[in-house]
C-alpha cells in the first residue's frame, strides 16, 4: 500500500505507512529541533529536554511511562541529532493507541519534575564523562567544533557538563514552548497502521501543541583546521575531513557513491590500500554527513603511534586519486551497495518510519525508494570523479587527532596535498 499523508488543524503532519502483512508497527513524532537551534547558553537543552520528557507527566510517573509500554512488550526510545529530535515507540498492532496517547502525554504534558531533574542532570553528566572517556567518539566532537567553529553547529549535543548541572525546570519549559510546534513535528506510523484511524486518534490526541513560527537557526559556516589532543594511548584516532553538501544538493547521492566507494566496505579503496595491504589501521572508514545548508565528508581510521606517519599520506593518496580515476566496475559495486541498504531497509518499521519522517521535515514529502534508486542508479564514474575534485581539490581540511599524535604531519602539509 502507499504512503499517505494528512495535515492537521494545527498543522501536524500526519503520515502512514501501512504494512499489512506485519503484526506490529512502529510510530513516532519527529520533530524539527536539535543542537543547532541553540545557543551558546543553551548548549545541552534539546538533549536534556529529550531525556525528561519521559520523566513523567500530569497524569504519569517516569515508572508508569515505562510500566505502560513494556506491559504490552513495545518499547518507547528516543533521540537528539544536530538537527532533528525524535521520540518513538514500537508496538503489537492493537497496542497502536497506547504507543500514540504515551508520546502525546510526554511531548505535551510533561511536568518536569524538580527531583526527577536532580536525577536527570547527573545521568546526562555521566553520559557526557563517557563521550570524554571513549576516544573514538571524542575525536567526532572535537572534529564536529574545529570544521564549524564557534556556532551552534559545531557544538556538543549533550552540551558542556557545567551547563548542564545548571538548566531549570523553566529554561526546558521555554525551550520546548519556542520549538515544540505542530508545524514542524511529524507524526509518522509504519507496520499494520490504518491511516484513517491514526488521523483520527492524532487530531483528538495533539490538542495542546501550540503552532505558529519557531526561531530561525544561525547558517552554517564551515570553516576547517586543526585539533590535535594528545593523550597516552594505544592509538591515535584520526578524523580528517572537508567540506561537503546538503542534503537537497544534486551531487547528494553521487557523494553517498563516492563515500561508500572509498570507504564503505571491505572492498573499498580504503579498507584494502589501509588496513588489508599495508595494515595500517584496524578500523578506516569514510563518512558524509549532510545538514539542511551544508554538510561535511570524511575519513577516521585509528592507528597505532608507529603507523600514523605513513597514515596520513596513504589515505590522502586514496582521496586523491579518486579525483582521477574511477572505475565503472567499483561504481557499480558501490550503486548496489547502497540499493540493497535502501531496499533492506523496507523490512524494518522503524527504519522506514525514521525515514519518511526525515524526508518530510527535509523535503516537505517522503521520497519513494524508486526514485532514489533511479538517483543511484543515473551516477557514472565521471560525476563520481567530479564530485570528488568538488569537495576534495583546494578546499581547507579539518583534522582532529587525539592519542599519541606526534608523529601526524602538519596542518600546511596536509592540506598541501589536497592543492
Amino acid at each position: 500500500m502507499s504512503v499517505r499523508i494528512a495535515t492537521l488543524a494545527n498543522g501536524l503532519r500526519v503520515v502512514s505507512d501501512p504494512v499489512d502483512h506485519l503484526e506490529t508497527a512502529s510510530l513516532g513524532l519527529w520533530v524539527d529541533v536539535g543542537a543547532r537551534c541553540e545557543t551558546e547558553e543553551t548548549n545541552g537543552l534539546s538533549h536534556l529536554l529529550e531525556h525528561m520528557a519521559f520523566k513523567g507527566t500530569e497524569r504519569r510517573s517516569a515508572r508508569a511511562i515505562a510500566e505502560e509500554i513494556e506491559a504490552v512488550g513495545g518499547h518507547l526510545n528516543a533521540y537528539t541529532s544536530r538537527e532533528i529530535t525524535a521520540y518513538y515507540a514500537k508496538v503489537m498492532k492493537e497496542d497502536v493507541p497506547l504507543a500514540l496517547d504515551l508520546l502525546a502525554d510526554i511531548l505535551q504534558h510533561s511536568t518536569f519534575d524538580a527531583d526527577e531533574l536532580e536525577r536527570e542532570r547527573a545521568v546526562v553528566i555521566q553520559e557526557i564523562a563517557q563521550v570524554h572517556d571513549t576516544p573514538d567518539d571524542l575525536v567526532f566532537d572535537r572534529f564536529q567544533e574545529t570544521a564549524y567553529p564557534d556556532q551552534p553547529l559545531g557544538r556538543s549535543i549533550l552540551g558542556p557538563p557545567e551547563q548542564v548541572r545548571g538548566y531549570s525546570r523553566d529554561a526546558l519549559a521555554a525551550y520546548m514552548g519556542a520549538h515544540y510546534r505542530a508545524p514542524r513535528m511529524v507524526l509518522v506510523g509504519s507496520g499494520r497502521i490504518d491511516h484513517e484511524a491514526l488521523v483520527a486518534s492524532a487530531e483528538a490526541a495533539f490538542t495542546a501543541l501550540p503552532d505558529g513560527p519557531v526561531p530561525a537557526s544561525e547558517a552554517a559556516v564551515y570553516g576547517g583546521g586543526d585539533c590535535r589532543m594528545t593523550r597516552e594511548l594505544e592509538q591515535a584516532h584520526l578524523v580528517l575531513g572537508f567540506d561537503g553538501i546538503a542534503y537537497d544538493d544534486p551531487d547528494f547521492y553521487t557523494l553517498q557513491v563516492l563515500s561508500t566507494l572509498l570507504g564503505g566496505g571491505m572492498s573499498s579503496r580504503l579498507f584494502q590500500e589501509v588496513r588489508e595491504k599495508r595494515g595500517l589501521a584496524y578500523s578506516v572508514f569514510t563518512f558524509s554527513s549532510s545538514y539542511a545548508d551544508g554538510g561535511i565528508f570524511g575519513v577516521y581510521a585509528g592507528a597505532g603511534e608507529a603507523e600514523l606517519g605513513e597514515l596520513v599520506p596513504v589515505m590522502a593518496g586514496e582521496l586523491v586519486k579518486a579525483c582521477e580515476a574511477v572505475g565503472d566496475d567499483e561504481v557499480a559495486r558501490a550503486r548496489a551497495q547502497l540499493k540493497a541498504g535502501l531496499l533492506m531497509s523496507l523490512e524494518s518499521t522503524q527504519a522506514r518510519a525514521e525515514r519518511l519522517g526525515r524526508h518530510m521535515l527535509l523535503f516537505g514529502r517522503p521520497l519513494p525508494i524508486a526514485e532514489m534508486i533511479e538517483r543511484v542508479d543515473a551516477i557514472d564514474a565521471d560525476a563520481v570523479r567530479r564530485t570528488a575534485a568538488r569537495i576534495l581539490r583546494g578546499g581547507r581540511p579539518t583534522v582532529a587527532a587525539l592519542g599519541p599524535v606526534a608523529g601526524l604531519e602538519s596542518h600546511d602539509a596536509i592540506t598541501a596535498r589536497f592543492a
